[in-house]
């Protein structure tokens, strides 16, 4: 446990009816004595007087303190739940400083209920999530996460790949009571299971990633074809400029908003043409980099703008829906195609029809399946590690384990290391404050 006490608001700013600071560390009880007159009994809600450091009462608060390790932090740790006035917050953090406290880091008291073991590290990142969960389905999600249901999968992983790299050992250490050909083909057959797996939770995972993170999509097409308006429904406010003249957008405007279950930061792009503008040549640049740096594109197109030959652009990696704009302009239907490139959805931005398609095919290209028991948060790193695991795995094969074992348990060590990483039990400290710098101050 740390050796000192640190103290925070743990109420967002600005002033309401309740404002809470928290406490954490050895000193909390004697902290609570000096700034309340006395210590309540463990977990039961007491009404102090709270004074200053000076004596000076400062509000009525309601008193909570939890006793080590039956706490968030696993230290002695306390509540003071007072009025949401932030000069009264501000008077009693300073005050909780004067008496030998000190001011909390953001991320914290999350970091030290993980250091303590009460929470492994992709628990600990779910707190974050779930405090910043843009959609009702990703809190959802970022709440497994904390129960730890991501957490049970991956140590279920690891415990089987711990099982197959000792039984592969033991045919090292005493080769002449095993069976080689035996012992090769019951481990493919672990091997198999184990990619197959490991194939569902990466899916599961990037899947995650998406709802707690959100994507980038870029809007793209010819001057005129509809993408400002495209833009305006899907924020449902008129958040660009729409107007006959080609060229009206000429640099890159963005909204965040909600597509479906996952929160998008959706970028509206100068019209591709070619031009002798220099405002405008900037603008078309700008759009080419919006493109490659989005996780999908829209590219828009409109039966009263004659198909031209647009800049090339390269995004042979880049998920693509095809939107056909204005079809209440020809009096087509909405509808989805399937076409090589992606999804070809024909809708109308001006009426809204088909709208619902284009969400439910951003949806589907960004690997969001309709919402299930089970599904949880995750970060990119949380994928990268699965990845890293299943590049070891696939890499032992029958010639392998076969032939030179040793080779083979070393690449189910790799695999179990890169999956602890996930959780905190190996290899994490250059990790720590990276992620615990991005929460709010008092979590």
């Amino acid at each position: 446990m740390a050796s000192d006490t640190i103290v925070a608001v743990a109420t967002p700013r600005g002033r309401g009816a309740v404002g809470v600071v928290r406490l954490s560390g050895p000193d909390t009880t004697s902290l609570v004595a000096a700034l309340a007159g006395a210590v309540p009994p463990a977990r039961r809600a007491s009404l102090r007087t709270l004074r200053d450091e000076r004596g000076e009462p400062v509000d009525e608060a309601v008193v909570i303190v939890y006793a080590a390790p039956a706490s968030y932090t696993g230290e002695d740790m306390a509540e003071l739940q007072c009025h949401g006035n932030p000069l009264i917050l501000e008077r009693l953090v300073a005050s909780a400083c004067a008496l030998g406290a000190r001011r909390a880091r953001p991320g914290e008291f999350t970091e030290r209920a993980y250091l303590n073991g009460r929470l492994d590290l992709a628990q600990a990142e779910a707190v974050a999530d779930l405090i910043a969960g843009a959609t009702e389905r990703a809190t959802r999600s970022a709440l497994r996460t904390l129960r730890g249901e991501f957490a049970a999968l991956v140590d279920d992983l690891v415990a089987r790949i711990r099982s197959a790299r000792a039984e592969l050992e033991a045919s090292i250490d005493f080769a002449d009571d095993l069976h080689g050909a035996e012992l090769v083909t019951a481990q493919h057959g672990l091997l198999a299971a184990l990619c197959a797996d490991l194939d569902d939770v990466i899916a599961r995972a990037r899947q995650g990633a998406t709802l707690a993170s959100g994507a980038n999509v870029a809007i793209i097409g010819a001057p005129n074809v509809g993408k400002s308006s495209l833009l305006n429904r899907l924020a449902r406010h008129d958040r660009a400029i729409v107007a006959a003249t080609p060229g009206t957008t000429r640099d890159l405007v963005d909204v965040d908003v909600v597509i479906g279950s996952v929160p998008v930061r959706l970028v509206d792009t100068a019209g591709l043409r070619a031009s002798d503008d220099a405002i405008e040549r900037e603008g078309i640049r700008r759009s080419h980099e919006a493109a490659a740096r989005a996780d999908l594109v829209i590219m828009v197109s409109a039966p009263d703008v004659p198909a031209t030959d647009l800049p090339e652009l390269a995004l042979a990696r880049t998920p693509c829906i095809q939107v056909r704009n204005k079809i209440d302009l020809e009096q087509g239907s909405a509808r989805v195609e399937t076409t090589p490139r992606g999804p070809l959805v024909h809708l109308s931005a001006r009426t809204g029809a088909g709208l619902d398609l284009l969400v439910a095919s951003v949806e589907q290209c960004l690997g969001v399946a309709p919402e299930e028991e089970g599904e949880f948060t995750a970060r990119a790193r949380h994928v990268d590690a699965l990845r890293e695991a299943r590049t070891e795995l696939a890499a032992i094969d029958e010639a392998t384990l076969g032939g030179a074992p040793e080779l083979a348990a070393e690449r189910y060590r790799a695999a179990s290391d890169a999956l602890e990483r996930i959780t905190g039990r190996y290899d994490v400290e250059d990790l720590l404050g990276d992620i615990f710098a991005r929460f709010c101050i008092g979590k």
